[in-house]
């Protein structure tokens, strides 16, 4: 649903999410690690997300990535769009590009309801909700 680009985003904002509680930058390799990223993915995809004030990023010897409170309060949607654009809001699940209420896809009417709940979820939670699942320790962001 989401592209790599997307998962990769979201997982590595989580990550830093989750270093910035004690008051850490977190570098690049590290975030590659931490969520099983590919580097030079995670330092396109961070870039792109610190020049739209998603998450900060500080330059030199001890730089590195960070988020302080209100960068929690980012919803997944906001990333999702960064990354993505609207597509999940407009593209029709196998591609087409007529797809539509008038003229739906085998499977648009199925899907429309996947997609809702998808997009609920996007919108109503946050960074900071999905750190705080991590929190609890019955979740993770990576295979062991």
């Amino acid at each position: 649903m989401f592209s790599k680009s997307c998962e990769y985003a979201i997982k590595a904002m989580i990550f830093v999410a989750q270093k910035s509680k004690s008051d850490l930058r977190i570098g690049i390799k590290e975030i590659a690690r931490g969520t099983d990223s590919p580097e030079h993915f995670i330092a396109k995809i961070l870039q792109d997300l610190s020049r739209r004030k998603l998450i900060h990023s500080v330059k030199g010897p001890n730089g590195g990535f960070y988020m302080d409170a209100q960068d929690l309060k980012t919803s997944i949607a906001d990333i999702v769009k960064a990354i993505d654009g609207d597509s999940i809001y407009t593209d029709c699940v196998l591609g087409l590009k007529a797809c539509s209420e008038k003229s739906p896809c085998p499977v648009h009417i199925e899907f429309k309801e996947i997609k809702k709940s998808l997009i609920k979820m996007i919108e109503t939670n946050t960074i900071g909700e999905f750190n705080e699942k991590l929190d609890s320790g019955k979740f993770f962001l990576k295979n062991s």
